[in-house]
């Protein structure tokens, strides 16, 4: 499968008084968002499904990816929360073996150290709003890398 790796875009500063949870995008974040689906659109590159974290920022990164790239709506999938871990990630996505190509939508250093565990090692750095893409067959642990994408780039 081709695993796609959309960082949430930038959101509310630290510190909301409802939890980091409930941070929210803000103009930016939204803009990096359409560019991502727009770079991916034109790229003949877009996923078959979106599956999300369940926070706010990312749950908000993923409805405004799918609407500009005319996806349905996105998957909420708790493993995808802040803190997830690499093995989780792995044993989670054997669920969607059958799609050839699938975007998680999630957060730093979650999607680092994912891409790193997979790729062996190295030092890889997931910007808000970027995307990173891996072949990989879960549940093996192999990976090549196949792109990333830093946020500057992704221009429409």
């Amino acid at each position: 499968m081709e695993l796609m790796l959309l960082r949430h875009g930038k959101a509310e500063p630290h510190g909301h008084p409802l939890g980091d949870a409930a941070r929210a995008l803000v103009g930016k974040g939204h803009a990096q968002s359409k560019r991502a689906a727009a770079l991916l659109k034109a790229a003949d590159r877009l996923p078959q499904i979106v599956l999300t974290s369940p926070l706010t920022r990312a749950r908000q990164t993923a409805e405004t990816f799918c609407t500009a790239a005319g996806l349905p709506p996105p998957v909420i999938q708790d493993w995808l929360a802040s803190g997830m871990h690499p093995e989780t990630a792995l044993r989670e996505l054997t669920a969607f073996g059958e799609f050839g190509r699938v975007c998680i939508v999630g957060h730093e250093p979650d999607f680092s150290a994912l891409a790193e565990w997979l790729l062996g090692g190295g030092r890889i750095e997931v910007k808000k709003g970027a995307v990173l893409g891996l072949e990989v067959q879960p549940p093996s642990r192999r990976a090549t890398l196949s792109y990333l994408v830093p946020p500057a780039l992704a221009m429409p």
